[in-house]
C-alpha cells in the first residue's frame, strides 16, 4: 500500500523588516533535500532581495497553489506571492505592512482548514506594528483562535513551549504579574490540562501522558504560609483532572520542577504564569525553542523568539528555532 505524500506546510512572512527573510533562507537550505516541503506566504521579491543582501542564497519561485510546493521545493522556495505595499528597510518596521502580515496568517489558516496545507508555521510578528494598524489581539495565539472561531470551531487555545525534553504551558500568558491571581482559576487550569493531555496523545504520540502542575507561590505556598492559591485554586483543579482519568502531579515548587531528573517524571508541565514557563524553556534551549498552539483545528508552530530587528540584514540570525518549529510541525502532521 502506497502512503500518501505529505502535504506541505504554510510558512507565513511574519514581520518583513525582521530576521524572517534570513532564517527562512537558511531553513529552506536545511530542508530542501529532506523529503518535506513548505511554502512561503509573502513577498517573493522582497524575501529574495533581503536574503541576497545578507549574503544568503534563496532562489524563489512563485506558485499558484499549495499543491505545487512539493515539486518546486528542492530547487527553489515556493512562494504564494503577496506583494508588500512598500519596501521596508531591514531592522525598521513600518505599520503599512501590517495588513499584508495579517493577511498571510489568514491565508495560511484557510489553506490548513481546507486540507491544502499540513499546518502553518508562523514567522515572528512585530506586535507594535500590528497594534499601530489596529490589530486588537495580544498576539498570534488569540488571533489564530479568533480565526478558528470565525470558521465555526469553538475550543480552548493553549500555548505550549517546547525545548528539548521540556514541554511547558503558561496557564496565564501576556498579562502583568499583579493580574495573575485574578485570572488564575481552577476552571482555567482544568480546561488547559484537558487540551494538553489530548494533544500529547494525538499530536505527540504519547499514549498515557503525565502532567505536572506548578504552584504559584514560593515553595508551592508551603502549606499556606506563603499564600493559599495552591490549596484554594490549584489543588482542586488537579483533583478534577485526576477524577477524569488524567495522570497529574502537583502542585510542585517551581524552583525544583525543571531540572533533568524532575523533567523525566512528566511529559508536560502547566505553569501558572508566563515567566515561570518561559525562563526554563529559554534557559534550556534559547535558540531551539518552539511555540506550539494547541486546541486549534490545525497545526501551528512558531520560533520561540521575536523579530530580532537589531540582527536583521546582518546575516547573523540563528535559524535553529525556525528549523525546530518546522520539524515539529512536520512530525505532528505525520501523526
Amino acid at each position: 500500500m502506497t502512503r500518501p505524500r505529505p502535504l506541505p506546510l504554510a510558512l507565513t512572512c511574519g514581520e518583513p523588516a525582521g530576521v524572517a527573510p534570513e532564517i527562512t533562507a537558511r531553513a529552506w537550505a536545511h530542508f530542501r533535500h529532506g523529503g518535506n516541503a513548505f511554502f512561503l506566504i509573502g513577498d517573493a521579491d522582497y524575501f529574495a532581495a533581503r536574503a541576497e543582501a545578507a549574503g544568503l542564497s534563496l532562489p524563489v519561485r512563485r506558485i499558484a497553489k499549495a499543491a505545487e510546493a512539493e515539486t518546486v521545493f528542492p530547487a527553489a522556495l515556493p512562494v504564494l506571492h503577496r506583494p508588500l505595499p512598500l519596501t521596508p528597510e531591514a531592522g525598521h518596521w513600518r505599520s503599512e505592512t501590517a495588513p499584508a502580515v495579517m493577511a498571510a496568517i489568514e491565508q495560511a489558516v484557510a489553506l490548513s482548514l481546507a486540507g491544502e496545507a499540513a499546518g502553518l508555521v508562523t514567522n515572528p510578528i512585530q506586535k507594535e506594528a500590528l497594534y499601530t494598524a489596529g490589530f486588537p489581539f495580544q498576539g498570534h495565539t488569540d488571533f489564530l483562535a479568533h480565526l478558528a472561531r470565525q470558521r465555526g470551531f469553538a475550543g480552548d487555545e493553549v500555548m505550549l513551549l517546547v525545548a528539548q525534553d521540556l514541554r511547558a504551558v503558561p496557564v496565564t500568558v501576556h498579562i502583568a504579574l499583579r493580574e495573575v491571581m485574578a485570572q488564575l482559576t481552577s476552571q482555567r487550569i482544568v480546561a488547559q490540562g484537558r487540551v494538553v493531555a489530548r494533544a500529547l496523545q494525538e499530536k505527540f504520540g504519547i499514549a498515557a501522558p503525565r502532567l505536572a502542575v506548578t504552584g504559584l507561590n514560593p515553595h508551592a505556598g508551603e502549606n499556606g504560609a506563603m499564600g493559599d492559591e495552591e490549596t484554594r485554586v490549584i489543588a482542586p483543579a488537579i483533583a478534577t483532572l485526576r477524577s477524569e482519568g488524567f495522570a497529574v502531579t502537583g502542585p510542585l515548587p517551581a524552583d525544583t520542577a525543571f531540572h533533568a531528573e524532575a523533567r523525566a517524571a512528566y511529559d508536560a508541565i502547566l505553569c501558572m504564569y508566563h515567566d515561570q514557563a518561559l525562563i526554563p524553556v529559554k534557559t534550556l534551549d534559547f535558540h531551539g525553542g518552539v511555540n506550539v498552539t494547541l486546541g486549534l483545528p490545525f497545526i501551528r508552530t512558531s520560533p520561540d523568539h521575536g523579530t530580532a530587528l537589531t540582527l536583521a540584514g546582518t546575516g547573523r540570525a540563528n535559524p535553529s528555532s525556525l528549523i525546530a518549529a518546522l520539524k515539529l510541525a512536520f512530525d505532528m502532521a505525520a501523526r
